[in-house]
């Protein structure tokens, strides 16, 4: 039985903005993230994923507030990203209404984290978030600070670490690819999927549904985030749907 790909409303936050970028970088304002987050969700997102993109960096996130917006206007589960350093972190954003927590930089710098929110809230709510850049070894190599700061690990490897340490889901963020329109980095996400037993979530690079077909098939990814076409309304989640059902692709059903 084939298994059932969800789609995901990926949504970048810089203070109370929803913002894009290239290749994480190069950030411009788009506006309420709110308004996004609505919009997606009545067009049928599975999942909205929320990204604090400097909250490492400042040592701060203000997603708490988002997320309490959102969770009165959204329902389906929310992933939240960005800033989340402790256990009281996690409960705080739960509190707030978040379903699931995607942990990168903390995650890296003390790896009993994964294991901690693992073990407290369960593994389905411990999302391991590696961003990845391709080394000229055709290796993978996991930064941190949203995609600012080199790892020196190996994107794979640490992948399969932090599925052991607890992680229930692994984000993959290819940086070569995020915000370019050119595809997903299909290999990247093929070998984390073959890696691990837990979903796999390809994110950076989506630009048309060829490229949605080729990381769910060849990939073998369990979910999809969408970011720059959703927000520049290049296409529609419901479009999505309707184009990757005729193609063959089981979606969950709404």
């Amino acid at each position: 039985m084939k298994k059932s790909v969800r789609l995901v409303a990926r949504l970048d936050v810089k203070g109370p903005n929803l913002i894009k970028g290239v290749h994480l970088e190069g950030l411009r304002v788009l506006g309420d993230p709110q308004e996004y987050a609505r919009r997606y969700y009545e067009q049928g997102a599975d999942e909205l994923l929320y990204v604090d993109v400097v909250a490492s960096l400042y040592g701060r996130s203000k997603l708490t507030e988002i997320v309490r917006r959102a969770a009165h206007d959204v329902f389906v589960p929310l992933t939240v990203a960005g800033g989340i350093r402790s256990v009281e972190d996690v409960t705080d954003l739960l509190r707030a209404g978040a379903d699931k927590v995607a942990i990168n930089t903390a995650a890296v710098r003390r790896p009993t984290l994964i294991s901690e929110i693992a073990h407290r809230f369960g593994a389905q709510c411990m999302v391991l978030s590696v961003e990845a850049k391709r080394r000229p070894d055709g290796h993978w190599e996991a930064y941190t600070d949203c995609g600012r700061e080199m790892s020196g690990l190996d994107a794979v490897d640490w992948v399969k670490r932090g599925v052991a340490l607890g992680a229930g889901e692994v984000l993959v963020t290819s940086i070569d690819r995020e915000g370019t329109r050119k595809g997903f980095d299909v290999e990247l996400t093929r070998a984390i999927s073959d890696s691990v037993s837990v979903p796999v979530i390809a994110s950076g690079g989506y630009g048309k549904m060829e490229h949605l077909l080729d990381v769910v098939q060849r990939g073998q990814a369990d979910a999809v985030a969408l970011a720059d076409a959703l927000h520049y309304n290049r296409t529609t989640l419901d479009q999505l749907r309707n184009q990757a059902t005729s193609h063959g692709v089981v979606l969950r059903s709404l």
